[in-house]
Formats: C-alpha cells, sequence, structure tokens
C-alpha cells in the first residue's frame, strides 16, 4: 500500500496522520501524531457475521506502554506490561464511545480496534488524538462506518494564560486541546466528540460551570474538531465508501408482533420492574415455544426485543407515556438514609424508585494515599471513588470476576463528580475512600452513586465545600433521530427507557454549576437544539434530587466519626526529616510503639517538614507530638530545661566520679560537672542525685561544633 501524509492543525498544534508503513496486514491501521504523542490505531474487520449473536461485536482496546515515557516498570520482579491501568480502561471506554453509535444496528461482524500508545508527550494527552487515530483507522477498514468521528479536549484557562482569548467566564477563555500546564489551572476538562454536525459523546469533569457556559464549551468544541473529521476525509478520499446496507426483512417480525397482540402493551404499563421482566420473560417463552422449528431462537429474542423497544418508544413519542406512567420530566420517588453502618465512619443510602445504591465512607491517614504508576505519570491519590454492580442488583445469578470496564467507568464518573468539592489537603489531610454498592438497578445508578456519596461524606463529617446530586437524561427521537424537532427528552432515566431510548446524558452539580457530564448516545448524534433543552430540564431535576437529599443531612456533620482517626500535625525543620525517621525507620517506628502502637497508627511526614500524627486516641496522639517535639528541639545557653539523669561520669585514669550525664530530649543530652551539682562541695554525686531521677537544670554553654552541651544545677530550684 501506498503510504499516505496527510497534516493539519488543532488548536496550537499539527495533527499528522501517517497510513501505509506500519501494521499492513491490518484491515486499516494508521499513526497519529500531535506534539511528541505518538499513536498506532488498527482496525480489523471480518468479512462474514459472526451467527449466533444478537448484538455488534465490537472491541476496542487501549495499550499503554512504559517506553512510550522512557519508563521502566517499578517493580521489582515484573518489569512487563501488566492488566490495563484504570486510566488505560477509561480511555479504551472514551474511544469505544463515539464509533459505536456510527455503525449499523444490525452489524454481526467482528471489529477489533486496537490504540498503541508508541510515544508519550507529558503536555498532550493521548486520549482525544486516540479517537481520531481509531476513526480513522475504521475509516480504512472497509466497515460499514458511518464516520468520520473526530474529538477535542476543551479547557477554561485563566485568560492571562491564553493569548488573545476571549473572556467567556470570570477571567477564563475557552482552550482548544490544552496542554497538561494548562490543564492544571482550568475550570473545566471537556472532551467533545462526534461527526461533522453532531455530537455523539461528552465526557467532563468541572468546578460548578454554568450550563450556559457548558453550552458554549460543547459549542466551541464541535467547532474545533472538524479539522480531525476534514484530514479523515482526505484519507479515504480515494476508496470507495463500504455499503452500509440493511437488514435482510424477514416474515418472522411480522409473525411474531401478530402472535404478541396487546399483551405487550398491558406489559409495558407494569411500574413495578420485577413483575413487568417476569410478564415480558413469560411472552418470550410463549413465542420460543410457538415459533420453535420455524425460527432460530436467536432470531426470535432479537424481534422480541425490537417489538418491546418499539412499543416503548411508540408511547414516548406519540403520547408521552413513558413505562411506569411518569410524566416526561417527573422524577422518580426519593429516599435517603444516613448513619446505617455501625463501624463505617459514615455512610448513606440513596434510593430513586428502584434503583437504590448505599456508599460507604472511610478516612484514613495521608501515609494511605494510592500509589500510582502508570505509562503517563508516577503519582498518589487521596479521594477515590469505586462502584460495585453486583448480578443481585438486576435480580441476575452470574459469576463475579473483579471490577468490570463499566464498573470502572461509573467509579470514576461519581468520583469526579464530587472531586471539586472535596476540600484541600491542606486543610483536610485525610486520606478519603468512598465504595459504592448497588444494591438494586433500575437506571441512573451512577448518578445514584453520586448522591450516595454526597451524604456519605456529610455524615463522616467531611467539611465538602458544597453537596452534588446526579440525574440521568434519556431520550426518544422520530426516524430522522430529532432533527426535525420530533423528540422528547426524558428527566431521570430509567432502565427500559435506557433500553428502547437514544441517549444517556448523566449530568452532576452543585447548585452553583455543573461538575461532571457524561454522555453516550445510540444515534448518529445530537442537535444544538437537544443538548440545550437536555441541560436545562436537568438543572431542574437536580435541584430537586437536591431537596430531597438536603432533608435529610443538610450539612457536613460538625464532628468526626468517634471511629474515625484524628490527624495531628506539627511542623519541624524539613533538614531533621532524617532524624526523626531514624536508620531504617527506627526513631519514628519507636514513638509509636512508645504511645501504644494501635493507638497511633501512623506518622506521616512530608517534604516540606509537616509531620501529620494519626491516632485513634487522642491523648496517645498528643503524646506523640510531645515526644516529637522533644526529639526536634534544640536548647539554648541560659534556658532551664527538665531532664533525666542517665548516667554517672568517672575518669577512665583514676576512676573518680566528674559529673552526670542528662538527657534533656531523646535526642539530645548534656553534662553538670561535679562542681556544678550543688552550691556546696560534692564528694559524692550520688549523694545528691541518682541515675533516673528527673532534675532541673540550665544550660551554661553550648559547643555546636563538637556536639558539647555544659549543664550546671547551681542556683537552680529543683522541685
Amino acid at each position: 500500500m501506498e503510504a499516505l501524509h496527510y497534516e493539519t492543525k488543532i488548536g496550537d498544534e499539527s495533527l499528522i496522520i501517517e497510513s501505509g508503513k506500519l501494521a499492513q496486514l491490518a484491515s486499516g491501521s494508521v499513526t497519529v501524531r500531535y506534539g511528541d504523542t505518538l499513536v498506532l490505531a488498527t482496525a480489523v474487520y471480518t468479512e462474514s457475521a459472526r451467527e449466533g449473536i444478537d448484538y455488534f461485536p465490537l472491541m476496542v482496546e487501549y495499550e499503554e506502554r512504559f517506553y512510550a515515557s522512557g519508563k521502566i516498570s517499578g517493580s521489582r520482579f515484573i518489569k512487563r506490561e501488566g492488566r490495563p491501568s484504570e486510566t488505560a480502561v477509561l480511555t479504551a471506554r472514551l474511544i469505544d464511545r463515539p464509533l459505536r453509535p456510527l455503525f449499523p444496528k444490525h452489524l454481526r461482524n467482528d471489529l477489533q480496534v486496537i490504540v498503541t500508545v508508541l510515544s508519550y508527550d507529558p503536555e498532550r494527552d493521548p486520549d482525544v488524538i486516540s479517537i481520531i487515530a481509531a476513526s480513522a483507522a475504521v475509516m480504512l477498514s472497509g466497515a460499514p462506518y458511518k464516520g468520520p468521528a473526530s474529538a477535542v479536549r476543551v479547557g477554561l484557562i485563566p485568560k492571562d494564560m491564553v493569548e488573545g482569548g476571549e473572556d467567556v467566564y470570570q477571567g477564563h477563555a475557552f482552550v482548544l486541546n490544552p496542554t497538561a500546564t494548562q490543564l492544571e489551572k482550568s475550570l473545566l476538562d471537556l472532551v467533545v466528540a462526534g461527526t461533522e454536525n453532531k455530537v455523539n459523546m461528552l465526557e467532563a469533569g468541572a468546578n460548578e460551570i454554568p450550563e450556559e457556559v457548558m453550552l458554549k464549551a460543547i459549542q466551541f468544541g464541535q467547532k474545533g474538531m472538524q479539522p480531525g473529521n476534514a484530514i479523515q476525509r482526505e484519507l479515504v478520499s480515494h476508496i470507495p465508501p463500504a455499503e452500509i446496507g440493511s437488514p435482510e426483512l424477514s416474515p418472522i417480525l411480522e409473525d411474531v408482533k401478530n402472535f404478541v397482540g396487546d399483551k405487550l402493551v398491558d406489559a409495558l404499563k407494569q411500574v413495578d420492574k420485577q413483575q413487568r421482566e417476569a410478564m415480558l420473560l413469560e411472552f418470550e417463552q410463549q413465542i420460543m415455544e410457538n415459533f420453535e422449528g420455524a425460527y432460530k431462537q436467536i432470531d426470535l429474542k432479537s424481534t422480541f426485543g425490537q417489538l418491546v423497544e418499539k412499543e416503548v418508544r411508540q408511547a414516548i413519542l406519540q403520547h408521552e407515556l413513558r413505562p411506569d406512567g411518569r410524566k416526561i420530566t417527573e422524577i422518580r420517588s426519593l429516599a435517603s438514609e444516613v448513619g446505617l453502618i455501625p463501624r463505617a465512619h459514615g455512610s448513606g443510602l440513596f434510593t430513586r424508585g428502584q434503583t437504590q445504591v448505599l456508599t460507604v465512607a472511610t478516612l484514613g491517614s495521608p501515609g494511605m494515599e494510592q500509589v500510582i504508576e502508570t505509562m503517563e505519570e508516577d503519582t498518589t491519590k487521596r479521594y477515590m471513588h469505586h462502584y460495585n454492580f453486583p448480578p443481585f442488583s438486576t435480580g441476575e445469578a452470574k459469576p463475579i470476576r473483579g471490577a468490570s470496564r463499566r464498573e470502572i467507568g461509573h467509579g470514576a464518573l461519581a468520583e469526579r463528580a464530587l472531586l471539586p468539592v472535596i476540600p484541600a489537603k491542606e486543610d483536610f489531610p485525610y486520606t478519603v475512600r468512598l465504595v459504592s454498592e448497588v444494591l438494586s438497578s433500575n437506571g441512573s445508578s451512577s448518578m445514584a452513586a453520586t448522591c450516595g456519596s454526597t451524604i456519605a461524606l456529610m455524615d463522616a463529617g467531611v467539611p465538602i465545600q458544597s453537596p452534588v446530586s446526579g440525574i440521568a437524561m434519556g431520550l426518544v427521537t422520530d426516524e430522522n433521530e430529532g432533527e426535525t424537532g420530533n423528540y422528547k427528552v426524558l428527566t431521570d432515566l430509567q432502565g427500559l427507557e435506557d433500553f428502547a431510548g437514544d441517549m444517556d446524558f448523566k449530568i452532576a452539580g452543585t447548585e452553583k454549576g455543573i461538575t461532571a457530564i457524561q454522555l453516550d448516545v445510540k444515534i448518529s448524534g445530537l442537535t444544538e437544539e437537544i443538548i440545550t433543552q437536555t441541560l436545562e430540564q436537568a438543572k431542574e431535576g437536580r435541584k430537586e434530587v437536591m431537596k430531597s437529599m438536603l432533608a435529610t443531612i443538610p450539612e457536613p456533620r460538625k464532628e468526626l466519626s468517634p471511629l474515625a482517626p484524628r490527624i495531628l500535625t506539627i511542623t519541624i525543620d524539613p533538614k531533621k526529616i532524617g532524624e526523626l525517621i531514624g536508620p531504617g525507620g527506627k526513631t519514628i517506628n519507636g514513638i509509636i510503639e512508645e504511645v501504644g502502637g494501635k493507638s497511633v497508627t501512623s506518622i506521616d511526614i512530608e517534604e516540606d517538614g509537616t509531620v501529620l500524627v494519626s491516632s485513634i486516641d487522642s491523648e496517645m496522639g498528643q503524646k506523640a507530638i510531645g515526644i516529637i517535639e522533644s526529639i526536634m528541639r534544640s536548647v539554648e545557653v541560659g534556658e532551664v530545661i527538665k531532664g533525666t539523669v542517665a548516667q554517672i561520669m568517672k575518669d577512665r585514669n583514676t576512676g573518680k566520679e566528674i559529673g552526670a550525664i542528662v538527657q534533656l530530649t531523646p535526642k539530645i543530652d548534656g553534662m553538670v560537672h561535679i562542681s556544678q551539682i550543688a552550691d556546696h562541695r560534692v564528694e559524692k554525686i550520688e549523694d545528691e542525685i541518682k541515675v533516673g531521677q528527673t532534675v532541673t537544670v540550665k544550660v551554661a554553654e553550648v559547643d555546636r561544633d563538637r556536639g558539647r552541651i555544659s549543664l550546671t544545677m547551681k542556683g537552680v530550684e529543683q522541685e
């Protein structure tokens, strides 16, 4: 194949696509370079459909390589890359989501997309260019794909960091594909993906951004990503487009429809999810039995699913009738409760309809931070949220095999939603872990986890800046995908509406504005009109959810749970950190042991000399602080100080007593010469003081060069 090279500009950097040089046995392959970040994307498409499935088998993988950033794994024993990091899993999902809706729903051919990071520029994140690369590889693969799809990141950066930037919000300007340095100062981290005229994927973390500003950011991103779409068009301009085709028409649809009749409508009117699903399962079994031998079971199941979807969509679109009888903007019944788990530091149960999530908050010492080693960075993480979706939550029985991509993604979304309101480490030096257990799910469990996280943190006494609520929005469109204005935006999406609908648009935020967004669609994308209405409708929904949450717990508790550790701080000279730690941690471990071991769980030392003592016993914590102070203190001439007589000193040659060693602190001692023990002549030191006795001494001289301190007891009052 002839080597192809195309170049365009997105933001302030050139984007270069090349094909025909690497991975030539793949159906389609490209490299995309942006700055010094370089990714290879391959797509392999099978010409024949896979038998016996009722879904499109698209597989998207994102491969990080340590060599891309010039690193070798820090593990002593394993140097090969292991399981994908959480970042890699989230990036794979990010690539998958804008591509998937651009394939025909009836497609059953295998398609595997693999994006491998070959070079990593710390200032240029590979995620958005990986979407462009994956789309370009698919465009070359021969798969029936309604692309291209492109993506950009939008930042909201202080105006003085942007040359000629327009002030759009509180002295901040939009920036296309901001650098990592710029992103550190950004109020917004938004990824926008889509086609030439629609947005079909959003992923955002924001610092309480108003809806109108978020809409402008989406518009800015949609316009800014068009060079990415145009360059892909150029890349495949010499290749005839693949035929999309239509599913083969079969009498099965009419036969099943006639057999079911009006019974399907009655089943879909059942408000209770379990009753509705039981009725639908019974109808499905009747269909299987009635048409056994006439059609394949997989085709019968698929056809029945299509009928259910069509009936739900028709009722909503034509009559604004939702499966559970709610109005278009109506939220399901809300309930919440805190303090459920006796030994937890904080817990919150949030229920919306038949979706129920229990979130538990645990507070730990700074030393409990998560250590992260990836291709991108070596860092630590002090706030984390983990989301569990057990099979019983949907009434199923199946094996549990660790966290799925979906669980990692939903956990990250809820984590991102609360990140802007978590107190700074300087104000609240705890490590915070939230775990959300989905107990039952009928749609929008990630937003229930967000709400559960808020009330669990407040129950734990974490001084969050503002409470956060979240809601999932749905959509049903006509055959024109809503372009003619015939669509319905649904507030508080439930499971059946998610299955039958066109959109899952999750929005979380505070009273001030949005903190997180995640959009997935099943159609080619959303118009600006639909996005605008969704944001406005969601804002009202979030307010209602927030009102219910605050009725349960209006603000963070004034005191932490008595079971949570207390963290006391003290600042020492950074030059003395090694002295406090001691050889092999001997000194610091000795302090922990001296105050009871389990009472003081850890002593953590920051680079700036901040020492944090974590303790479940405040008295022992204060005692540890006292020991540290005594170890770190220095003595000055003229200072009167108490100490313990540690040793009687004798002359090596004559054996006569010459003085006593007094330990002033665990690290400092001095000598009282025999002539300085009393105002009268002393013949035998033990007549005046004894080993182990506490005495009060005055510092007479400090020789720092020789490390000697001379003490006197003359004229010093003794207790």
